[in-house]
């Protein structure tokens, strides 16, 4: 083995690598014995590239760098390090993040995410630790020439680049542009699992329904999980046998605790957990707010009502019969709504963590808040007694429900009273308490009163009404449920919505008056495939849906009426919520179909909403309120803050049913064996989906079950059908099953049929004789 001294120079490279040289007497007849050290470009990808933290030992195995090579190795490693290129330790994962202590190096690694509204491709810092460094900077991606395929790249790879700081509120918000060096590959998937054990070998099983197989271990991940413990894993190649191979990334502990359902759905969904240090620092910095240039409407008595659970209290509400003999029997309503925007500014840690998390999540054992306790629970909350700021509209409607007109104004309130739902109700049900017995007549009557004009208007407006049961889960102590009920929906629920409604439909008409821009909430009327769908189902029912006319929510509303009070009520719903488009956020106005409104706007839940944040800017910028509107940042991107929010509205509501579902199944699994009446909720290729009476718990009776006959998947009558004897599985359908699995894990449920109460026709299918060998759409027979 050659052992060589320190070399008399390093010889820096074209491509960036570096070149030994060393005097003739020590080496070889033919001089300068040269020995090569990889690029800075070359080390970065190497490091990007591994699956464990890398130190100088491991790069000189990678490289071969023997003897005192390494002293140039070294030398290498201290000027990347002077560069910004990697962290004070070597083995510092900071690195492999493209990232130093939670800053952005002049080098590193690169994940491709999407493109923006405008084709460019945007980035985010690869494994880039939000919870403890708060938003990764945005990165756009600098074109990469066509004719060096190692420096083109697409939506999911990896890549190795430069970033160059852009300027403060530069185009588009990016704050760097990312540089491509080389394509590394594609970014890694990654999963949540369950580690088990079975014949002595180690294997993850996924929690989603929709992985089919499991995965084998794979080497060089967290060392303490434990069979049965809830893991992320990262999937990497495939084995030798051909089943994927799964790292385990982080250990939850054990999967068959209620209290981890929930951070399933968070970990899957990728919601934000924990409020990263510098936020949690700028809320408790936070003072409350001062009485200059705000209305003094401390006494106004408004009072909250909210569910008896509730923590944070953004609205409330007063009334009162108007005065002005110009409006006789009409009224004034006002709603007072929590000041947000005073605390979180644009630019702020606190508004870039609010973007991040787009809205609070709120789960049967947990809530992941939008913004910090001390903002929501706080210093925003509008808490009897206490004064805080809000942003109030005083509306004037006339005896009918009318608006005549309606004002904003930045103020100041003190809540008299916080009721719940049902304190309310039966006050004016003729119960009242003693928190209640006091405001009768001069608080919650004139509220009523105004609720009764309002509700005229709103008949008259002709909303969807869809009628659908909302169900809510009980949980004990340790989250196990004992519970599931179905709250009924009071004359005080309808007060306070209503109200909310009115007020949105102020800041949205404000917004245009002013020529402001706005965010809007829009839902676009039902596509003419899904009204297609909707009518052939109907026809099935004998129902019929008027076409070639336009299409008003009147029309579902005569649909539902003709089957209220009877057993296939919810179902009809169902069915007509379904073809309804799903309502989101844009910066241009389609009108919202379901509320009959032609323009709406968020505005009442700016705790919760980040949509509703927004709104609350630009009212403070169009109506000269303060310093702390809209920013000009904001107004430019205010497409992609539509489409991210709505983004994060979707994450939200798969997180809250994946939850319920597991916390359901759970609830079930002593009753596995057991018989239930259950529903047909959905028809497909696969089998039955059910919905059980009393729990609305949903499964599957897979196709393989219906065993008597070759059934096949009618998709226009919503219908299994069998072949031979022409019987009938269709949508709406009660029939008896046995629940013969319950996997609380997935949240999935298996049932298998006993019995059934839908139709069978006496004679086979006239579509499906027995022998014509294909079911419809040419599919051939299940066997």
């Amino acid at each position: 083995m050659l052992i060589l001294p320190a070399p008399r120079s390093v010889i820096r490279t074209k491509t960036g690598g570096c070149v030994l040289s060393y005097p003739a007497n020590i080496l070889t007849r033919r001089g300068t014995y040269k020995v090569r050290l990889p690029s800075r470009e070359e080390l970065l990808e190497f490091i990007a590239r591994s699956d464990q933290r890398v130190g100088r030992r491991e790069i000189t195995r990678a490289f071969n760098i023997k003897g005192a090579a390494k002293i140039g190795l070294k030398r290498l490693l201290r000027e990347m390090k002077a560069d910004g290129l990697m962290g004070a330790n070597t083995r510092d994962k900071s690195r492999k993040d493209g990232k130093s202590g939670g800053r952005m190096t002049k080098v590193g690694v690169a994940q491709i995410t999407g493109r923006d509204m405008d084709g460019e491709l945007i980035a985010k810092p690869a494994n880039w630790n939000e919870d403890e460094h708060g938003p990764a900077p945005r990165i756009v991606v600098a074109p990469a020439s066509a004719k060096n395929p190692a420096m083109t790249a697409g939506v999911g790879d990896r890549i190795l680049a430069r970033f160059v700081p852009l300027e403060p509120d530069g185009v588009d918000g990016y704050q760097f542009e990312a540089r491509i060096i080389r394509r590394i590959g594609k970014a890694k998937e990654t999963a949540m699992g369950v580690l088990r054990r079975s014949d002595g070998k180690m294997f993850i099983e996924p929690v989603d329904k929709k992985r089919r197989y499991s995965w084998d271990l794979a080497s060089g991940g967290v060392k303490d999980a434990k069979p049965g413990d809830l893991v992320s894993v990262e999937l990497a190649r495939r084995s030798v046998y051909g089943r994927s191979e799964a790292r385990i990334l982080k250990s939850f502990g054990p999967a068959d605790t209620p209290r981890t359902f929930s951070l399933i759905a968070i970990e899957e969904q990728a919601i934000p957990l924990v409020f990263p240090n510098k936020v949690i620092a700028e809320a408790e910095a936070a003072k409350p707010a001062a009485a200059k240039g705000r209305e003094d409407l401390r006494a106004v008595p408004f009072i909250t009502i909210d569910p008896a659970d509730a923590r944070d209290h953004d609205d409330a509400v007063w009334a009162a019969p108007d005065d002005d003999p110009k409006n006789p029997g009409g009224h004034v309503v006002m709603v007072a709504i929590a000041d947000v925007a005073h605390y979180v500014r644009p630019g702020s840690a606190l508004d870039a963590e609010a973007y991040r998390r787009g809205n609070s999540v709120y789960f049967p054992d947990r809530v992941l808040p939008m913004l910090p306790e001390r903002i929501s629970n706080n210093l925003c909350s509008l808490r009897q007694g206490e004064v805080r700021p809000a942003l109030a509209v005083r509306m004037v409607f006339n005896t009918h429900g009318k608006k005549l007109s309606h004002r904003f104004a930045r103020a100041l309130i003190r809540s008299s009273a916080k009721l719940s739902y049902t304190q309310a109700q039966s006050a004016i049900d003729g119960a009242p308490d003693e928190a209640t017995a006091p405001l009768l007549e001069t608080t919650l009557k004139p509220l009523w009163a105004a609720y009764a004009a309002l509700s005229e208007a709103h008949d008259k407006r002709e909303p969807l009404d869809l009628n659908l049961p909302e169900r809510k889960i009980r949980l004990d102590d340790e989250g196990n449920v004992i519970a599931i009920t179905v709250p009924e929906r009071l004359e005080a629920h309808k007060l306070i919505e209503e109200m909310m409604i009115q007020a949105n439909i102020c800041a949205a008409e404000t917004l245009e008056a002013k020529k402001s821009p706005a965010l809007y909430r829009i839902h676009d009327a039902p596509s003419e495939e899904k009204l297609r769908a909707l009518a052939e189902f109907l026809k099935t029912l004998d129902i019929k849906l008027a076409r070639g006319q336009s299409m008003r929510p009147a029309h579902f509303n005569r649909i539902l009426a003709q089957t209220a009070n009877t057993e296939k009520s919810e179902l009809v719903s169902t069915v007509v919520l379904r073809s309804q488009a799903q309502a989101v956020y844009s910066a241009e106005n389609h009108g919202h179909f379901g509320l009959n409104l032609r323009r709406y706007s968020h505005f009442t839940s700016p705790i919760r909403r980040y949509a509703d944040l927004i709104t609350h800017r630009m009212l403070i910028k169009a109506l000269n309120m303060g310093s702390d509107g809209i920013d000009n940042a904001a107004i430019s991107n205010l497409d992609k803050i539509a489409q991210e929010i709505s983004s994060h509205e979707r994450r939200a509501m798969a997180a809250e049913r994946d939850t319920v579902d597991r916390l359901i199944a759970a609830y079930l699994q002593n009753q596995v064996g057991a018989s239930f009446s259950a529903r047909i909720s959905g028809v497909t290729r696969a089998g039955l989906f059910l919905r059980l009476a009393g729990t609305g718990a949903d499964g599957l009776l897979p196709i393989s079950k219906l065993d008597d006959d070759y059934y096949y998947h009618e998709e226009r009558e919503h219908a299994l059908i069998g072949e031979r004897s022409g019987k009938i599985y269709r949508l709406g359908e009660t029939i008896e099953v046995r629940l013969v699995e319950a996997a609380p894990v997935r949240g999935a449920l298996r049932f298998e049929l006993l019995q059934s109460r839908g139709t069978a026709s006496p004679a086979p299918h006239k579509k499906y004789r027995k022998g014509r060998g294909r079911g419809p759409q040419g599919r051939r027979r299940r066997r």
